[in-house]
């Protein structure tokens, strides 16, 4: 699939407020995330490394400890091991992520999603 839209990927809803869309190759996924109004990805950490940009809206982005707010435009990076969150600030709010390598959890659920969906 070289091609595609964001309204074409499958949605994942990660949890209450907290909406994926993802496209992956071999070695890297980018993925949409939308946070409804004050929407909340809670404290974890993963071997990928990450990094986005916000598209839209605004978010408090904790990383290792350090809380910043970041808003449309802002772009940070998370290294591989590292505790980090995410709340959207009053508004929704969109992000794209970059992950290397491919995070498998995302691409096995997003692939799950399109086989329920008869995509």
């Amino acid at each position: 699939m070289p091609f595609t839209t964001i309204d074409e990927m499958t949605p994942l809803h990660l949890m209450k407020g907290v909406e994926l869309r993802t496209l992956w190759g071999d070695n890297a996924m980018m993925s949409f995330v939308r946070f409804e109004p004050d929407g909340v990805v809670p404290e974890h950490d993963h071997p990928h490394e990450q990094m986005g940009t916000v598209m839209e809206g605004a978010f408090e982005l904790v990383i290792d400890g350090e809380a910043r707010v970041v808003r449309s435009g802002d772009a940070y990076l998370i290294p591989g091991g590292v505790r980090h969150s995410a709340r959207a600030i009053g508004e929704a709010a969109v992000a794209l992520d970059i992950f290397s390598p491919v995070r498998e959890d995302y691409r096995d659920a997003a692939i799950a999603a399109a086989g329920e969906a008869g995509e």
